[in-house]
């Protein structure tokens, strides 16, 4: 018996030898891959992992910039390494850092995204990121520039109108954030795609929320997660968005439809340089990748719009005003027109600020394509590269009391170059952000001329996870104003 418990004791302490042995060999070879000389300062975590929950966590506390600021602080660096969802990465914090990324594209660095996006978007790894890119930055500008956008500011005016008709209007209280959600597809969809039909939106409207929420959860493939449905989702609607184009082409070679129509048409009628027009496959991941994009970050714009003007009434007061202003210059039933942008001055700061403070997009990765030296540190090739829009947007660097919301930041030359950056910058800059401009400012209009409202959850948290999200959906009191 005694030999018995010998043997066991003997295995278990193999066992245990064998285990540790794993991990200091594991956690070896991460960090002996940092230890090249001159990178800049940083700690890399823990294997696979790396400080990745570190990142993560504080967005879900609702300060995503802690995790930089600490760093910057601890480092005296603007720039540095870490270990973030497995990859090498070095953060790029600043204004000179920004210019710098954004200067260099194609150059030293281009977009990067994670493999778990690339299984959603199989047809973007057939050509290169950078070939995919520039192909797209040729063709939506001549869609998306302002000119052209003149041509559906009616249709947003009355589909803005037309919303809140439908859900604001007879109710005590209504939640934004889904709303918000609800207006920024309904709308995509009809300019990108001229789905107009209840039947047509809510067949899509589902797989879409699915692919949404699971596009950037844990990537893994297995039956029931959130990744998992988000791929099924894709196919899905990929499979419609092929037959709508198909009937397109038919609309357009039987003189239905308009090469100026939408965005879709646009895409089918566009070639490049060569004579070569898209695929099929792509268009439909294209509009796909459209719809989202114009559907996280928009949603969430107006949502916070909302909240602000809630918190402060001072700002509310002086939005309303100047839409007022507006609306009184119109005859019943009239809509607005291009000019009446222009008007929308102070409006526009306010949502400057409002973008400044809680940025849609918290930055994006960069992989560097040949090694080069930055701030007198060596960054190799095949890093990945994150910059932050927080890293300008909350430091008293470049903005004074950055927590204080001040519209007068954006009079005049506005901020510093590089310090502003809700859109990116450089070449990758988003080509929608002018439609961002005016699905904001219609719906400014078309909001306050109607409410003055109130938060129900004065204290309601929100979190970053990617996207600043109130965790109860905003819920407000809405008032309407007296005819």
């Amino acid at each position: 018996m005694e030999q018995y418990y010998f043997h066991l004791i003997t295995l278990l302490l193999g066992f245990v030898s064998f285990i540790a042995i794993s991990l200091l060999v594991l956690f070896h070879r991460h960090r002996s891959q940092f230890t090249r000389n001159n990178l800049p300062p940083g700690k890399v975590g823990y294997p696979v992992i790396g400080e990745s929950y570190d990142f993560l966590s504080s967005g879900w506390k609702g300060h995503p910039e802690k995790f930089i600021f600490d760093r910057v602080s601890k480092h005296s660096s603007q720039v540095f390494k870490t270990s973030m969802f497995g990859e090498k990465t070095a953060f790029f914090c600043g204004n000179a850092c920004n210019k710098f990324l954004f200067s260099k594209e194609n150059k030293f660095v281009t977009v990067w995204w994670p493999s778990c996006v690339e299984k959603i978007f199989p047809s973007s790894t057939q050509t290169s990121a950078l070939e995919e890119g520039r192909k797209m930055r040729k063709m939506l500008p001549n869609f998306l520039k302002p000119e052209a956008l003149q041509r559906y500011f009616v249709v947003m005016d009355q589909f803005a109108q037309s919303h809140f008709a439908d859900g604001w209007e007879n109710q005590k209280e209504v939640h934004v954030f889904p709303l918000a959600k609800d207006y920024t597809f309904k709308l995509a969809a009809r300019l990108f795609v001229s789905l107009e039909s209840s039947y047509d939106v809510e067949k899509l409207s589902k797989p879409f929320h699915l692919l949404n929420s699971g596009i950037m959860s844990m990537p893994i493939d297995f039956p029931g997660t959130p990744y998992n449905k988000a791929i099924k989702a894709a196919n899905f609607i990929r499979k419609d968005l092929h037959k709508i184009i198909k009937q397109r082409k038919v609309d357009l070679a039987e003189g239905k439809a308009h090469h100026t129509q939408d965005v879709l048409t646009h895409m089918l009628t566009t070639c490049d340089e060569n004579g070569a027009y898209l695929k099929e496959t792509d268009i439909a991941d294209k509009i796909l990748g459209l719809l989202i994009a114009g559907y996280d970050t928009l949603s969430t714009s107006l949502t916070f719009i909302v909240k602000y003007l809630a918190e402060l009434p001072h700002i509310y007061d002086a939005v309303y005003k100047e839409q007022m202003e507006i609306a009184k210059s119109k005859a019943p039933g009239e809509l607005l027109k291009w000019d009446d942008l222009q008007k929308m001055k102070y409006s526009w700061n306010v949502a400057q600020e409002v973008l400044r403070l809680a940025p849609p997009v918290q930055g994006a990765f960069r992989v560097a394509l040949t090694d080069f030296v930055f701030n007198g540190f060596t960054i190799p090739k095949g890093w990945k590269l994150f910059w932050s829009a927080n890293s300008t947007h909350k430091s008293v660097e470049y903005f004074p009391e950055p927590e204080k919301f001040d519209p007068s930041r954006f009079e005049g030359m506005g901020p510093a170059p590089y310090t502003y950056v809700p859109f990116g910058g450089g070449p990758r800059m988003c080509p929608g952000n002018e439609y961002a401009r005016l699905v904001i400012l219609v719906f400014m209009h078309n909001l306050v001329k109607r409410f003055k409202w109130e938060k129900v959850l004065p204290n309601e948290k929100v979190i970053v996870d990617p996207f600043p999200i109130p965790t109860s959906g905003l819920p407000i009191r809405i008032f309407p104003h007296q005819k």
